[in-house]
């Protein structure tokens, strides 16, 4: 039996669900997702989610 080499992900791509790993979930890269920005409001079955990054780096999420 002979071990397959996974595909590197390139910083700041976003891979579709399976893409790399079929049982693993999608990946984003954050830069992506915030841009210049250090807050997202995150809709999810009729509440609002609040995803931030803090000084510190750390990604904090909040209802």
């Amino acid at each position: 039996m002979t071990a397959q080499a996974r595909p590197i992900p390139t910083p700041g791509a976003v891979q579709a669900p399976g893409a790399a790993d079929p049982t693993g979930p999608a990946r984003i890269d954050s830069r992506d997702l915030f841009g210049a920005a250090q807050e997202l409001l995150i809709q999810h079955q009729a509440q609002t989610y609040r995803l931030r990054i803090t000084a510190q780096g750390k990604l904090i999420l909040t209802k």
